[in-house]
């Protein structure tokens, strides 16, 4: 079967790195679905491994975390999926990735595909949607308001892919009153539209923007990227006992400011679970099958912004160097081989 994989890396440039090959049908065993791949989507996670992580030895690893596609085999254990369901998730770190034309997931992570989406549509949601529910039920616990700002929050980077379906999320759950930071004339239309209430330009101090709406200091700070340059004006601004969640890789983080102010710190990493095959590892599945529910009653849309092309090198390459610029709004998508 086609897949698209990496050999080297140390570099930016994915030019020099991603490359079409082909490799052996995989089998079903266990707890795993066979999927045939229909459409997958890119993450920073894709970037960031394929620059760190080199494959050992003289192997190829093939990345890519979000797909959607269709059941085409099953294990001897799976329970809840059969031959010709339409599914969608987010894979896992510790196996071969879903650029390839049929992969293998474990279904306790799968859910199945919302109904009123393209495949296209769909990819672009599992990852950064189990992320953005984790942070914010998981990590933050927002259904348990904090005694100031109980009601506010600040959602750092409002139009990748996580604080898009943040957002979101927000606006459908909760009466949450949702500030989002964007700096460009498009980026702000696009947090507007997913519901932020305010929207302030990360590219200037956030303490003084957030001052000047009189809202009140929120209790919730969710950063989604460069939290290391925000990281003072955070201490500044959020109400006190508050609860700070981050999910990007600030190269140093002290944390000694917040206790001050006696503030939470929270880490998300939506592969903890895989990681560490933990017994709740279900769970993702079941809110997969919750957002999309929340997708068929048009409560929440489909994050995509773009389809790029087929699933092969060349895109992918393409793409790639797009998140790493930064410019990426929303969630690029790739779709067939």
């Amino acid at each position: 079967m086609k897949a698209v994989a990496y050999k080297t890396n140390g570099s930016n440039d994915a030019t020099k790195s991603l490359q079409n090959i082909t490799v052996d049908m995989p089998q079903a065993t266990g707890h795993d679905l066979l999927v045939k791949i229909y459409a997958v989507s890119v993450n920073p996670v894709d970037t960031k491994l394929r620059t760190r992580g080199v494959p050992e030895g003289n192997t190829t690893n093939v990345l890519g975390y979000d797909a959607a596609g269709v059941v085409e085999a099953v294990g001897d254990d799976v329970n809840n999926f059969k031959p010709g369901d339409a599914v969608y998730y987010a894979g896992s770190i510790q196996r071969p990735g879903t650029n390839s034309e049929y992969h293998l997931v474990d279904e306790r992570i799968v859910g199945n595909k919302p109904k009123s989406l393209s495949y296209a549509e769909a990819a672009a949601l599992p990852l950064t949607a189990v992320t953005a529910w984790e942070m914010l039920f998981d990590r933050l616990n927002i259904n348990e308001p904090t005694p100031q700002g109980g009601d506010i929050i600040l959602v750092i980077g409002g139009a990748g892919g996580v604080g898009s379906i943040t957002i979101q999320l927000l606006r459908a759950l909760t009466n949450f009153k949702i500030i989002a930071t964007a700096s460009r004339p498009e980026t702000k239309a696009w947090v507007t539209k997913c519901g932020a209430h305010y929207v302030i330009d990360h590219k200037e101090p956030l303490a003084p923007q957030l001052q000047s709406l009189s809202i009140g200091a929120p209790g919730f700070v969710f950063s989604t990227t460069q939290t290391d340059l925000h990281f003072d004006d955070i201490v500044a601004l959020i109400a006190p006992q508050g609860r700070f969640g981050l999910i990007d890789d600030p190269k140093v983080l002290n944390a000694l400011p917040l206790k001050l102010k006696s503030i939470s710190l929270h880490w998300e990493l939506m592969f903890t679970r895989t990681n560490f095959n933990t017994s709740d590892m279900a769970e993702q599945g079941k809110l997969l099958n919750e957002v999309a529910a929340l997708v068929d009653s048009q409560r929440i849309c489909s994050t995509l912004t773009e389809v790029a092309g087929k699933i092969n090198a060349s895109t992918l390459q393409k793409v790639h160097d797009k998140m790493v610029s930064g410019t990426a709004q929303g969630k690029i998508v790739l779709e067939g081989f």
